[in-house]
């Protein structure tokens, strides 16, 4: 028993530092690549900042206590907005893809209308859900939750049709309801792509948020960024692109933890 309530642990520690050293490697290919790039261009230093200037503005220079005071407090609102938008996006994806797999007829009706939805630009519907939610977390979370909805409820819809038919057959044999099936056969199947839907998501989330911020809220670091960038401090400009690539890449990190933890709790076959 306490080897099996350990397994979720390490596999969830074994994929932190897997994520880590992923991690730093990335950040220092990244890095180099940025560098070099910038030298062979040629790119004016005014405009194009390099890592050291980065580095300088936001923990070398006499003024980055200020500046990183004012990338975190940018940033910070933009967590929250992509953050409330990737949980909103997630459930109702799931809750509608249990509704799609229960009730064919609820998929053959709405299905079609959610992939004319999917298919207007976003932009074009920011206006409109800006005129109908307002110009606060509320529009945010919308416009964000739009972004990570429509995949991952195909994803997800995959998930739970493909679970094992004969498992399901047996929870039925032995009386189980279609709600019991779900619980039991459907949903830990489908854990695997919920949790690679989040992980793609997280991306979605954050430019769903930048997007809302620089159209309609005018907050957080999307609005920030869009000001830096019109009023020359281009300083500010890359280190907000920095500040929120990193936490782009935490939260994946942080998503795939939970998702190693929780799968080899509770699908660890398919671990």
């Amino acid at each position: 028993m306490g080897a099996a309530r350990g397994e979720p642990v390490s596999a969830a520690a074994r994929r932190l530092g897997t994520t880590l050293l992923s991690l730093v490697l990335s950040l220092g290919l990244v890095a180099a690549g940025w560098t070099l790039f910038l030298k062979i261009l040629n790119v004016n230093p005014l405009v194009a900042k390099s890592p050291a200037d980065v580095w300088t503005y936001l923990a070398a220079g006499s003024e980055a206590g200020a500046h990183r005071s004012t990338v975190w407090s940018g940033l910070w609102v933009t967590l929250r907005d992509a953050g409330a938008g990737l949980v909103a996006g997630l459930v109702a994806a799931a809750a509608v893809a249990v509704a799609f797999v229960l009730w064919r007829t609820a998929e053959r009706s709405f299905m079609p209308i959610a992939m004319v939805v999917r298919s207007v630009p976003l932009v074009a519907m920011t206006p409109v859900i800006t005129l109908i939610f307002g110009r606060d977390l509320l529009a945010t979370t919308v416009i964000s939750g739009i972004v990570v909805f429509f995949p991952a409820l195909v994803n997800v819809v995959f998930g739970l049709r493909s679970a094992s038919a004969q498992a399901a057959d047996l929870v039925r044999a032995y009386g189980g309801s279609s709600w019991t099936t779900m619980r039991k056969v459907l949903v830990p199947s489908a854990l695997p792509a919920f949790f690679a839907s989040a992980r793609i998501s997280v991306p979605g989330s954050l430019i769903g948020a930048l997007l809302a911020e620089w159209l309609a809220t005018g907050k957080g670091l999307g609005y920030a960024m869009l000001t830096a960038g019109s009023s020359f401090r281009y300083d500010e400009l890359w280190a907000s692109v920095v500040a929120v690539t990193l936490a782009s890449l935490a939260a994946y990190g942080l998503v795939g933890v939970a998702e190693a933890a929780v799968l080899a709790r509770y699908a660890p076959r398919d671990r």
